[in-house]
């Protein structure tokens, strides 16, 4: 039985210990999440849009540049702003035997940093490498490209018309 006054556990004094109070002293406010959260985030939101619509401009200034005048590659887009629009592809030309191939951009081994007019030294000829017994490295960059080359998206033509 417990006395009148006194809670069920014990106090040193053996007086009643006073309950917590219901709102622990503090003001209700809203947090910071709640007032400013939906705005950064559509803010957040906004600007990558932004910069995927920047990043596809690049990429399509760059194309129309390569392919109206053949260059010159310098400057390019960089490796992660050509990934960030959906440019997998990059259309390379062997200067060798006149073959167009793609080459895949998301499996390269570069930082994203990388422009992609330093890829060019890289890319080789593997029927020329072949053929010659060493590695064959002249090609020419055509353009960025969101497939790869096949029957139903032929290999860029340079701009108007091949030349």
């Amino acid at each position: 039985m417990v006395a009148a006054g006194l809670s069920r556990t014990p106090n040193c004094s053996g007086l009643r210990q006073q309950p917590p109070p219901a709102h622990h002293g503090r003001m209700g406010t809203k947090s910071r999440d709640r007032m400013y959260g939906a705005e950064v985030r559509i803010s957040a939101q906004r600007a990558t849009a932004a910069r995927k619509e920047a990043d596809k401009l690049a990429c399509e200034a760059w194309n129309k540049r390569m392919l109206g005048f053949r260059g010159p590659a310098q400057p390019s887009p960089t490796l992660g702003d050509v990934l960030n629009p959906g440019y997998g592809f990059l259309e390379v030309r062997c200067l060798g035997c006149e073959t167009h191939q793609t080459v895949a951009l998301d499996i390269v081994r570069r930082p994203k940093t990388t422009p992609i007019h330093e890829l060019e030294r890289y890319m080789r000829c593997k029927d020329c490498s072949r053929l010659r017994g060493f590695p064959y490295k002249r090609s020419h960059l055509v353009a960025l490209r969101t497939t790869k080359i096949s029957v139903s998206d032929p290999p860029s033509t340079w701009w108007p018309g091949e030349r």
